[in-house]
């Protein structure tokens, strides 16, 4: 899987060897992934961590600027500098952050919620200022790819109209991984719920009320 599958940009060419197929971990399921023309989305793993941005939360400029500076890395290190790159700077809160706003906030928690164990089972979120990390358990026969519009869809119309503008409100594409084991689990329940905290945005995870830290 290439570094623009990794992270989401593959709008962005990579600098250095752009066309490269080497995977991060030695394999590439075929089976159950599809390409929407920006990177791959697994379907087959039922068990997913997923994050989506608002459309300005990065501009194309200041990824290009990253991936010139780790240009001389291995794929795997440009995945993982890329990854922590990204996540300082949206957690610097830069672009519109309109999810700083409660209502938008507000909006963006209840449709999370609404299909909640209905065609998945909501396990973990944390809606930032700019950003959004979920963690759910698929039903079968739901497709992550539905999910998500189904989320973005309803609620950057709804946004929209609250904050009375128009175009664009997410970014086109998302990220998401499936999770491979208990370990990843647990790690990746800490890095959604502390999200807040290494902002700088509060103190513990359980006072962030756009959390599942706030409901536990």
């Amino acid at each position: 899987m290439t570094v623009e599958q990794h992270t989401g940009f593959a709008s962005v060419p990579l600098a250095g060897n752009a066309n490269t197929s080497t995977t991060i971990d030695g394999r590439f399921p075929k089976e159950g992934w599809h390409s929407r023309g920006y990177l791959p989305h697994c379907e087959a793993r039922n068990l997913q961590f997923i994050t989506f941005r608002l459309y300005d939360s990065v501009p194309k400029e200041v990824i290009l600027k990253w991936k010139e500076q780790v240009a001389h890395e291995s794929d795997f290190e440009q995945v993982n500098k890329l990854l922590r790159l990204l996540d300082q700077y949206e957690d610097a809160g830069k672009g519109s952050c309109y999810l700083k706003d409660d209502r938008i906030a507000k909006l963006v928690q209840d449709a999370l919620l609404f299909h909640d164990g209905k065609r998945y089972k909501l396990l973990n979120w944390c809606i930032m200022p700019n950003h959004v990390h979920v963690l759910i358990e698929k039903f079968e026969g739901v497709t992550l790819s539905g999910i998500l519009h189904s989320w973005r869809s309803f609620t950057s119309h709804k946004a929209n109209e609250i904050l009375g503008r128009t175009g664009d409100f997410w970014m086109k594409d998302y990220f998401d991984r499936f999770i491979r084991d208990e370990s990843h689990l647990n790690a990746t329940i800490r890095y959604i719920e502390n999200n807040p905290v290494k902002a700088g945005l509060a103190n513990e995870p359980e006072d962030w009320p756009w959390s599942s830290a706030c409901y536990r």
